[in-house]
């Protein structure tokens, strides 16, 4: 009797610690502390505002590697200005139609096409779902720097009893006296899409480093803010101004920039 006696109290005792080891290990359940969903590709759209040209877009298609870490390929286009442009409009009608603005000694306008691969790394912990995560960028590749030429409406006097003229007209040495003179004979600008046939390609490389605060930065949506510095060095010197004595054009450009980028993740 006291030996089965001692045997269902053994078995009590059993089940009973198995029930507690069970419950000391069960698993937390989903919601107490959620870390977000790991997704395995990201597309990020951009827009970036820079210090040496208007807006740049963008694209950016990523693999994610691990939550901290994102390699992606780059590409974008935008506009690149010389810092020593200056933007003028005469308003003035001189028998025609009233002129448009203009930048006075500049002979090339130039857009600019980017590739690159980069890495982006988070630098705070699994982000909570409606954290804020930030990290830092970079990344390298080639830049094709598309050099339009710059046209100018010039105002050719009246000759032989005939009215004035108006001629749209590139620089060129011949009439670098008229395309320089603000105060005479340029009228205006012309349409930014003149020229175009004309357009001449210089080769490049560009580079890019940057911090970026990105809001729920887990979620299968993309929403960051972006602000770092970025670099495009050519193989030769962009003639984007007439050059002088006192004015040089140079083969690279460093830009500031802030950069708005919005997106999706998925499996």
């Amino acid at each position: 009797m006291c030996k089965r006696t001692l045997l269902v109290a053994l078995l009590l005792g059993m089940l009973t610690s198995v029930g507690i080891t069970q419950k000391t290990f069960q698993p937390k359940q989903p919601g107490q502390d959620w870390k977000g969903i790991v997704y395995r590709k990201e597309t990020a759209f951009e827009m970036r505002l820079q210090t040496n040209g208007p807006l740049l877009f963008g694209v950016n298609i990523g693999e994610i590697k691990t939550y901290y870490r994102t390699d992606y390929y780059h590409f974008s286009l935008g506009f690149m200005k010389d810092p020593r442009e200056r933007r003028q409009n005469k308003n003035r009608g001189l028998g025609f139609n009233t002129s448009t603005g203009f930048v006075l000694g500049k002979q090339n306008s130039v857009l600019v096409l980017r590739g690159g691969m980069g890495t982006k790394r988070f630098l705070s912990e699994k982000a909570k779902r409606k954290g804020v995560a930030v990290g830092y960028d970079y990344e390298i590749g080639p830049s094709l720097a598309l050099m339009k030429p710059y046209y100018l409406q010039i105002a050719y006097p009246a000759s032989n009893g005939s009215p004035p003229t108006l001629r749209e007209e590139r620089y060129s040495e011949d009439n670098a006296a008229q395309f320089l003179d603000e105060d005479g004979t340029v009228f205006g600008g012309t349409s930014y899409f003149k020229g175009f046939g004309e357009m001449v390609i210089i080769p490049g490389l560009q580079a890019k480093a940057g911090v970026f605060f990105s809001l729920k930065a887990f979620d299968d949506k993309v929403k960051a803010v972006e602000t770092g510095i970025m670099v495009d060095v050519y193989i030769k010197k962009l003639p984007i101004m007439v050059e002088n004595e006192n004015l040089t054009n140079r083969p690279y450009f460093i830009n500031f920039y802030v950069n708005l980028l919005l997106g999706s993740r998925r499996n």
